[in-house]
């Protein structure tokens, strides 16, 4: 009867679409016996739901608990309604009007019931590298507008065959609506290419794969195309391994030599490459693990983690130089999977670019840039939307840390506790990612890179315009970082006047925010916590443009998104020749010697930096620093580290950002706890109102050198040094909450160092969780910045801030 039923609106937002919540809502809902509808709409789900009160409670009581295990409900609204007698329930197509603030969720790597098809003969996806469902699958890297329907994803050009079609369409099969879906009739194939006079039997052109590219010949299609890449692999040739959200460069990492012509060609002198192994069998073979690092690895985002090397590990000692980590990954596509089983070792997988340009995601693209890096080419044809490179974690105070959130992770949202207006945040000009703000939902891009290069300022745009285009966002206002030569800064002035062809158009004029770079970190490692402030922000790491004109890095600040006050800071020295400085850690520290002794230091040739410059070129130095001409003044906690790694003599020059800084860590000796001297003194009437001097920590330093003190002895009192620095200001400034933020914290014995002396002094330690310590989380604290600037928030911090 009429007075015995109940109807129900039920609105939920999240991560809701595309992880096979309407099927799910479909079989909860007809298990209890209620008539309605479920649809996906721009905002989320919605449901209306008819039947008996108690039926209903139990409906609302169960729908959060038992909902699809990628699925993410950040907020779930219930209105009463008058019954009007709905027979059945229903999966309605999608509405596609209104603001768009459905989660896309990041690309989710094979599940278990994914990888047991692809690997029964008896399956009719045996073998197929392109199988998902809706528990795994791409997302991110093909959806094209939302709401997210095949339609409007890359995958629309591949028309499902009959067997797919009803999976498809069938409410109970965990394929409903999945919309990568595909089989071997059906969907996206494979193709190998490679430098062979001998080609592709058929010898018929495809059209997405012709008999012949430049020097490189169409060798085999589909399932052979795999093998024959195995094949390429095992016999030492590098291969560009099409994937997910863009190419790989694929090698045999056990293969000294052809890991060596990798570096010459990519070219990559030093870095770490990644490695990918078959499964945690081959991982422990490598690399110490635990339960919980091995469920990270084997977990939805499948991260690199880097982790300790075991001794006499089966890879090449050229794979990570000097490193005593290993950055190892699992299979996360079924391509992946079906190819390291062809195999018997694990793979470099290093991103499929030249050192410093994005990673290519079109074939036809990569043919080119790649061209004189790989030997041969394994590829598909389903297009990659935009790019995700892997991202990367480590485990660091019994938890996992993010350092490069891409693949797995972005572009899901920071949720704040209140809404903001729309901003879109360009990030810094290293490690860049953008933000925007709806809502209050923060959606960061995955990781672009550092926009040194045309390729990546045209990745770094057309993610802007995705961003943009996808949640159609008309942002108020643009916060960019406040060094006026980073290319996101002159990107930003250029889209704001109106001065630049974008797939979205801006409002212009459109107000632009400064944002001070450490103030950003600060602010994101507040939002990273849900914490509205203030804190104790101790934000170090290599380089951001300070209001006094200076190069700030070795900061202390106290606030919150509201303003800061600048506390304390490195005492300041000069870089003589500006960026090159950064390349060569022996001029850091020079410079440091110039600024203690003066002229001497020209003579101390004991020294290995000293020794390592020419005497025409400690002249030249010494001029700079003289005359104040190309030799900036800096407080620069990662100088500091570059200095007294080039003192102990562990690189004099660097090829990649942190590698001297990486050596002194890496030597330290763990079981070292004297520090040396790095007092905190007064800066009467000066902003900051303290210095940290660093002079008496040098002297320290070379008296242990002329005593002839073991080198992981004076790194270990260098750090130690820095970790009671740290629990003098926290004591200095009274502030309980303090946040450690900026790249050099990314080094483990620091971070841990620190986090421990702090808390046995009794204050609560923020570290990041959600996104990087490195510049790949500003773009976050820069909306929270501009929000609060934006909102006329009274600055509690009347002597800091921009």
């Amino acid at each position: 009867m009429a007075a015995e039923r109940r109807r129900l609106r039920v609105e939920i937002q999240g991560a809701v679409q595309g992880v096979g919540f309407r099927p799910y809502i479909y079989r909860l809902a007809t298990e209890l016996g209620l008539a309605g509808w479920v649809r996906n709409d721009p905002q989320g789900v919605f449901i209306e739901v008819e039947g008996p009160p108690h039926a209903l409670a139990r409906f609302l009581e169960r729908l959060p608990h038992e909902a699809p295990p990628r699925a993410r409900i950040h907020s779930l609204h219930v209105f009463h309604l008058d019954p009007v007698g709905y027979a059945g329930f229903e999966i309605r197509h999608s509405e596609g009007e209104g603001d768009k603030t459905v989660l896309i969720l990041p690309d989710i790597a094979t599940c278990p019931r994914c990888l047991s098809e692809i690997l029964d003969p008896a399956d009719r996806r045996y073998r197929y590298p392109f199988t998902n469902c809706t528990d795994c699958g791409p997302r991110w890297t093909i959806v094209e507008a939302l709401p997210y329907d095949r339609p409007h994803t890359t995958m629309r050009r591949f028309r499902m065959c009959s067997d797919c079609q009803r999976e498809y369409e069938n409410p109970l099969d965990r394929r409903f609506h999945a919309q990568p879906n595909a089989c071997p009739r059906c969907g996206p194939t494979l193709a190998f290419y490679a430098r062979e006079p001998s080609a592709d039997r058929d010898g018929e052109d495809h059209p997405d794969f012709p008999s012949q590219v430049g020097e490189y010949r169409r060798i085999a299609r589909g399932d052979a195309a795999l093998r024959r890449a195995a094949a390429a692999l095992r016999a030492g040739q590098i291969v560009a391994v099409k994937g997910l959200g863009g190419f790989h460069l694929m090698v045999d990492a056990r293969n000294e030599e052809a890991i060596a012509r990798l570096r010459a060609r990519k070219p990559r002198r030093d870095k770490p490459f990644a490695l990918m192994a078959r499964d945690l069998d081959q991982v422990r073979a490598m690399c110490e693990t635990s339960p919980e690092i091995e469920a990270l690895l084997a977990g939805p985002e499948a991260p690199i983690v880097l982790l300790p090397r075991r001794p006499g590990a089966p890879v090449a000692s050229n794979v990570a130089p000097g490193n005593p980590y290993l950055g190892v990954m699992l299979p996360y596509t079924p391509l992946h999977h079906l190819l390291l089983r062809e195999l018997d070792f694990p793979v470099v997988a290093t991103s499929g670019n030249l050192t410093d340009e994005p990673i290519c995601t079109d074939e036809r693209e990569a043919f080119q840039r790649l061209a004189r890096v790989a030997d041969a080419f394994l590829i598909h044809n389903r297009p990659i939307a935009r790019h995700a490179d892997d991202s990367v974690m480590v485990w660091m105070r019994g938890e996992p840390r993010i350092l490069r959130r891409a693949r797995g992770f972005a572009p899901l949202p920071i949720l704040l506790s209140r809404p903001l207006p729309t901003l879109l945040a360009v990030g810094g000009h290293l490690k860049n990612t953008i933000a925007l703000s709806v809502g209050r939902q923060v959606f960061l891009s995955p990781h672009i890179g550092d926009l040194d290069t045309a390729e990546a300022l045209r990745t770094f745009e057309r993610m802007i315009g995705d961003f943009l285009r996808l949640y159609e966002a008309e942002s108020v206002a643009i916060a960019h970082d406040l060094h006026p030569d980073y290319a996101s800064t002159i990107w930003a002035q250029r889209a704001a006047a109106g001065d630049l062809p974008l797939p979205v158009r801006l409002p212009a004029p459109l107000p632009l925010l400064p944002i001070q770079h450490h103030h950003a970190h600060l602010a994101a490692c507040l939002a990273d916590h849900g914490v509205e402030g203030p804190a104790l922000g101790v934000t170090w790491d290599g380089t951001g443009y300070g209001p006094d004109g200076t190069i700030w890095g070795g900061e202390f600040l106290w606030g919150d998104a509201s303003g800061f006050r600048r506390v304390a800071s490195l005492r300041p020295f000069p870089l003589p020749g500006g960026d090159a400085a950064v390349h060569e850690p022996r001029r850091v520290a020079f410079a440091l010697l110039w600024e203690m002794v003066g002229e001497a230091a020209m003579e101390w040739e004991d020294l290995p930096p000293v020794r390592a410059l020419r005497p025409a070129e400690r002249q030249a130095l010494a001029r700079m620093m003289a005359r104040g001409l190309n030799a900036p003044r800096t407080s620069s906690m990662g100088r500091l580290f570059d200095a007294v790694a080039a003192m102990l003599d562990l690189h004099q020059q660097v090829s990649f950002e942190g590698q001297a800084a990486m050596a002194l860590e890496f030597l330290a000796d763990p079981a070292e706890r004297r520090a040396y001297p790095l007092p905190l003194v007064e800066n009467p009437g000066g902003e900051p109102a303290w210095i940290l001097d660093w002079r008496p920590l040098l002297e320290a330093i070379l008296e242990d050198l002329r005593r002839g003190t073991d080198r992981d002895r004076i790194a270990a009192r260098f750090h130690q040094a820095l970790v009671e620095a740290i629990v003098a200001v926290a004591r200095a400034v009274g502030e309980p909450r303090v946040a450690l933020t900026g790249g050099c914290f990314q080094n483990r014995y620091l971070t841990e160092e620190a986090a421990r002396r702090l808390e046995e002094e009794g204050f609560t330690v923020l570290l990041h969780r959600q996104v990087p310590p490195n510049d790949g989380g500003i773009s976050l604290g820069q909306i929270l910045i501009a929000a609060a600037r934006l909102e006329g928030a009274s600055d509690p911090f009347p002597t800091g801030g921009v």
